[in-house]
């Protein structure tokens, strides 16, 4: 008789659960996962730190122009492709299985998986680029239906330099899935930091001697270079960490075809996801192309968090949770501990990034962006759009995890019917608010843009309830604990008020900043007459001192281990 306390798993109707023996090496130990998420974070920070300054350099020449809002839709529409087939479809089906079977010592079956998905994955990303290629001028007109002249017929040039290079790093994505499941962590999520040097090169190279709509030009080609650099310097690792590395086109083994199996319901999940944000680049070109511009100036930013912490530990837990063993029973109990642990660290850096998004925004924006053509009115629209992230951060970035427990469990279906909940509830609310409520109001239009940032963490939020729900039903109850949240969420805005108190202080000693004349943003807490760099590294660096110290003072673990690894350092 079943043991009604024994949560169902939701596992392969006849498979038993994945077995993995001690030979395997691979024990669900605590700290294993931090280390893993250690080193993808170390990994991460690099490579979007070297993003961010690539973004302010990028301000610094275009700002909010017309060819800066091109550059931005134009490497939206190829991104699908990436999005569709990368990192995070891989992650979903292929990882699992083949961690799976290095766990087992089944190297030459993990080495044919690895082949058949190569090659299976370059013939459809070959055949995607060329389609998307030929029918560029469609997609432009789907995505970017505000888009009129010198600005549509630049997003289509930049659409066809770009797609070839996006297939590079789909490739390179599976490059990513074989370091992960052999917890070669670091190289694959810092080989970003090429890409995004190539394209610095390129702005440093032509920036004073283009015209801006020559300039994105130069840089789209410097990202299909960086994009072939990104692939090529992960390479070699790969092929020492296979046996045996033979590309094949045909599904000839069992573990193959389930890779397959699970990565239809990915691709689809991960295409309704790619719906919904080219709704909300639709919904910003029928704003303005500044609000086109701005928009992806603050995804920048609010995905730093998101990637930096939510992919780190979601990346990191994976081939583990794939890899747990044991009774129905066990290998719950094993998934609810890692789920736990790998929500306390989000939650620990995810809180305090929400908490500075909402009262320090400017500050943030202003520290990374606001250089040359990029004005202080221009840092002041990135924040009111990075208040309307910050509803949505935390939900956003413990939802990955719950997906990748879904993913562990072989389900990918499960995340996949949420995601098109959450496109089709964002997609209505985001045309409520960022198209009809700003005229209904009186507003200025390009507040729609906080409209669009809103209502997709409101989105966020009912997505991930409904995933812990479900989760709940296979494996037990797993939430974070309320007095967690509310001490991090305390300590966050006590660090936040002292940081906005040294803003206003500064302004008294400096005197006020002076936005764009007849700018609307500059009616809203100015900042301080001095560099941004320079009061972003005043205020915000108080701010996460204050942060970690109050943490610490209240005994969090996660506070104290940080300052630990600190001392050590």
């Amino acid at each position: 008789m079943k043991d009604r306390r024994t949560p169902a798993l939701g596992l392969a109707s006849s498979e038993p659960p994945p077995v993995v023996g001690p030979e395997a090496g691979t024990p669900l130990e605590v700290d294993v996962g931090g280390r893993g998420a250690f080193m993808v974070g170390a990994g991460i920070f690099l490579s979007r730190i070297i993003g961010l300054l690539r973004e302010s350099i990028f301000a610094h020449y275009l700002g909010n122009s017309v060819p800066a809002a091109a550059f931005k839709v134009a490497l939206r529409i190829p991104n699908f492709l990436q999005n569709l087939f990368g990192e995070g479809v891989l992650s979903a089906s292929f990882i699992p299985v083949y961690a799976r079977l290095i766990g087992k010592q089944n190297r030459e079956e993990a080495d044919r998986v690895a082949g058949a998905v190569f090659g299976l994955l370059g013939l459809a990303t070959a055949v995607l680029v060329a389609g998307g290629v030929l029918a560029t001028p469609v997609l432009v007109e789907l995505i970017a239906p505000g888009f009129e002249g010198e600005a549509r017929d630049l997003t289509v040039l930049l659409v066809r330099i770009f797609f070839p290079g996006v297939g590079l790093l789909v490739m390179s994505a599976w490059c990513l899935g074989i370091l992960n499941s052999h917890r070669r962590f670091f190289l694959s999520y810092a080989s970003p930091v090429i890409w995004s040097g190539a394209q610095i090169a390129a702005l440093l190279i032509f920036g004073r001697g283009s015209s801006p709509s020559q300039l994105v030009v130069y840089v789209a080609y410097g990202m299909v270079l960086g994009s072939f650099l990104q692939f090529a310097v992960q390479v070699p690792t790969v092929l020492r960490m296979l046996g045996r590395f033979r590309p094949a086109l045909i599904a000839a083994t069992e573990s193959v075809r389930q890779v397959i199996r699970g990565f239809v319901p990915v691709v689809m999940g991960r295409g309704v996801v790619q719906v919904s944000a080219f709704v909300d680049t639709i919904y910003a070109t029928l704003i303005s192309p500044r609000a086109v511009a701005a928009l992806g100036y603050a995804q920048i930013i609010y995905l730093l968090p998101v990637s930096l912490f939510g992919m780190a530990v979601s990346a990191a837990e994976l081939p583990l949770m794939s890899q747990a063993s044991g009774s129905a029973e066990e290998v719950a109990s094993k998934l609810r501990d890692r789920l736990n642990q790998g929500l306390r660290r989000i939650a620990f850096f995810v809180i305090p990034s929400a908490a500075a998004f909402l009262f320090l925004g400017d500050v943030v924006a202003g520290a990374i962006l606001q250089t040359g053509r990029f004005t202080v009115a221009d840092t002041r629209y990135a924040w009111y759009l990075l208040i309307g992230s910050a509803v949505g951060l935390l939900a956003a970035t413990m939802g990955r995890l719950y997906a990748s427990t879904f993913y562990a469990l072989r389900d990918t279906r499960t995340p996949l019917y949420f995601a098109a909940l959450r496109v089709a509830l964002g997609a209505g609310l985001a045309y409520l608010t960022a198209i009809q409520l700003p005229s209904l109001l009186g507003f200025n239009r390009e507040l729609g843009g906080v409209g669009i940032t809103f209502t997709s963490g409101v989105a966020a939020w009912i997505e991930f309830l409904l995933l812990r729900k479900q989760l709940r039903r296979r494996i037990g109850r797993t939430a974070l604990p309320g007095k967690f949240v509310a001490a991090l969420w305390g300590c966050a805005t006590g660090a936040a008020a002292i940081g906005l108190a040294i803003k206003l202080g500064l302004v008294q000693l400096a005197g006020a900043s002076a936005p764009t004349p007849g700018a609307w943003e500059g009616r809203f807490l100015a900042g301080p007459a001095l560099p941004a760099v320079v009061t972003g590294a005043i205020v915000l660096g108080v701010y996460g001192a204050l942060y970690f110290a109050f943490t610490a003072l209240l005994g969090v673990p996660e506070s104290v281990a940080v300052l630990r690894r600190l001392r050590r350092g």
